[in-house]
């Protein structure tokens, strides 16, 4: 939830002052206080309020933690799960309304029809389907003079060999000027525009199944020391939160070979194929971090945990049932899900991970709430 979006959802809570910062000392009301600890500046919140909005913590431990290389990329449909619709005849193009890129379409629904009315020179096709229904005419003509002898077979022949010409050179699905997907999947790639001209077998569309996808990840030459550790990739799909771990969606390595050709200078490209569960649109960039075999044990924690202000990082921590302190912290790499805590926090701290914009909104919060005193 956002931040203003939460505030526009809770504003009776934040008038009522349900949510406080307490910079003081404590009232009588919270004798529990953790012995040995300095309350001063915690920020108090009881524990129905943080039931209520679901303010969540994750005890500090260390655990395995994957070196993580950030790149940029693409994702695309797998080569055998796509088809390429084409124009059946020449002429103009007029789109179905649901033609759109990332539009989910059926096996043998409309994509475009083409039309040559109008055109100079008139419809190829149509003309095709003039001279094979006269050569047609024309063999039925002469069959029973054949069998009479009143032509020869010579000509009976050569009138057939017209006719198969001209019915090679009819295409009723030109005809119909209907453009179909050849199989179900999503609209992954359009090659050309309402109203535009297309030539006979020129490719109008891409449709990919989509059960499939292959990762491109460019990852920059000056790491090519980490291509060996490559194991696995997380990604999130450009102007969206889906955040996908690969090692969840059956992924798989497929190349990441310095010596693989790239169309682009500088970068050597890594594929992966994986499994789509209908949230990701072939043909789309992707935020990429690389993951590598080698675990080292860190203290990390999820990135939600993590917020910034004036350009310094921290989280909060609770340090008892009613109160949670801000801590400043020093990040270092990060997977695209969690990131690791270099300094700033210790095995054992709770830190939230859940609900933190309301630990937040108490912190900011100016009114005291009955039961504590900014007295000393």
């Amino acid at each position: 939830m956002r931040l203003k979006d939460s505030i526009k959802a809770f504003p009776s809570l934040i008038l009522a002052g349900a949510l406080v910062s307490c910079a003081h000392n404590h009232s009588e009301n919270h004798e529990e206080k953790a012995e040995g600890h300095d309350h001063h500046d915690d920020i108090v919140m009881s524990v129905a309020d943080a039931s209520r909005f679901g303010v969540g913590v994750e005890a500090i431990r260390r655990a395995p933690f994957s070196d993580v290389v950030k790149v940029f990329g693409e994702i695309l449909p797998a080569s055998s799960d796509q088809a390429v619709v084409s124009a059946p005849t020449s002429g103009i193009v007029t789109l179905a309304k649901s033609t759109e890129l990332g539009e989910k379409v059926s096996r043998g629904q409309l994509i475009a029809t083409i039309s040559s009315s109008g055109m100079v020179g008139g419809d190829a096709n149509k003309s095709a389907r003039t001279a094979m229904e006269s050569a047609k005419r024309e063999l039925d003509r002469l069959e029973p003079l054949l069998k009479d002898g009143i032509v020869t077979k010579k000509d009976y022949n050569e009138a057939l060999a017209a006719y198969e010409a001209a019915k090679s050179a009819y295409s009723p699905a030109a005809a119909s000027g209907r453009a179909v997907a050849g199989i179900s999947g999503v609209i992954s790639n359009l090659l050309v525009n309402d109203g535009g001209y297309v030539d006979a077998g020129q490719p109008i569309a891409t449709v990919a199944s989509s059960s499939r996808l292959t990762l491109k990840a460019l990852l920059p030459a000056r790491y090519v020391d980490f291509l060996p550790q490559i194991s696995c990739a997380n990604i999130k799909a450009a102007n969206s939160e889906i955040f996908i771990e690969l090692g969840n969606r059956n992924g798989k390595l497929l190349s990441s070979s310095a010596s693989s050709g790239s169309t682009t200078p500088g970068y050597i490209p890594v594929y992966f194929s994986f499994d789509n569960h209908g949230d990701v649109v072939p043909g789309t960039p992707a935020e990429i971090y690389l993951t590598g075999t080698a675990k080292n044990e860190a203290v990390s924690v999820p990135l939600c945990a993590i917020s910034e202000q004036q350009g310094e990082k921290f989280v909060y921590i609770r340090v008892d049932d009613h109160a949670y302190r801000k801590q400043n912290v020093k990040t270092g790499r990060s997977d695209g899900n969690r990131v690791e805590i270099l300094s700033g926090v210790n095995v054992g701290d709770s830190v939230v991970t859940k609900g933190s914009t309301f630990v937040r909104l108490a912190e900011t919060s100016t009114v005291v709430p009955e039961g504590h005193s900014h007295s000393h």
